[in-house]
């Protein structure tokens, strides 16, 4: 685990290199609302003999600052470039799940020629509709008012199939750790985010496209379109998860990304 002091906050992030100090390129992973980094670690376990793997806990998140307000994508993009610059990193893979897949899709749009390849895990490219946009900033305001643990409970079995009883225990654990505000500010950031549907149809770039199979957030539906708009891509629906696939069946999760990054190397 490390810490970085950059455009003025404290970015967490682990660096993970292994025995194979990352031979076979950099790739970085961007957890979802409301998560840490450490829902990445069984990617960075099974990744990191062959390459390079950095995950960063998102401003507001895990032991990166909370900055109360409105956190924007473009800023989450802007703390994500100067964190690899930090670290010599010029090119990468980047993947992200759920609102780090958003992110992720930002990130192609403000600096293209720094990405080597796309994983889209359980999200989808269209911007917030006004019902959504007024959901997301009711919620805000109740996580700040109420805390974590109301909402934790209420999505715990969205968020993972209740049949998979040791994912969600690890991610309801997660959920009730996020600091409220900034849950809060990435939520209203969200609520703002534009449509990247016709910036997937320009990427030019390995992609991996993953859903869970009983996603009822992202369904796979939603997996398809994104498939179908991006030129270079490949769709893998894991059977028997719902919305955090990589840690309702790693082994499976892990298999495609390895299929992708060799793709891509």
């Amino acid at each position: 685990m490390a810490t970085a002091q950059l455009n003025g906050i404290t970015i967490g992030y682990d660096d993970e290199r292994g025995g194979g100090g990352g031979t076979r390129g950099t790739l970085v992973l961007l957890h979802g609302h409301p998560f840490d980094r450490s829902m990445w670690s069984p990617q960075r376990t099974a990744l990191a003999a062959t390459h390079r793997v950095i995950t960063p806990d998102l401003r507001g998140y895990g032991e990166s600052t909370v900055v109360p307000g409105t956190t924007g994508f473009a800023t989450f993009a802007a703390d994500l470039a100067a964190l690899l610059d930090h670290l010599g990193v010029r090119e990468f893979a980047l993947g992200g799940l759920s609102m780090g897949g958003q992110i992720v899709m930002e990130c192609y749009r403000l600096f293209p020629e720094r990405i080597t390849g796309l994983l889209l895990a359980d999200t989808f490219p269209a911007a917030e509709t006004p019902e959504g946009k007024a959901a997301r900033n009711a919620l805000a305001d109740r996580l700040l008012a109420e805390g974590m643990k109301g909402y934790a409970d209420e999505v715990r079995d969205k968020m993972v199939a209740p049949y998979n009883t040791e994912a969600s225990a690890r991610v309801h654990r997660m959920m009730l750790a996020a600091p409220p505000e900034g849950a809060a500010a990435a939520l209203r950031g969200r609520a703002e985010r534009p449509d990247y549907r016709a910036l997937l149809t320009r990427a030019d770039v390995p992609s991996l496209v993953v859903v869970g199979r009983d996603d009822t957030y992202t369904p796979v539906s939603d997996a398809e379109a994104m498939h179908a708009a991006l030129p270079d891509s490949a769709l893998h629906v894991v059977e028997s998860a719902a919305h955090m696939p990589n840690l309702e069946r790693p082994d499976v999760f892990n298999s495609a990304l390895r299929t992708w990054l060799a793709r891509i190397a």
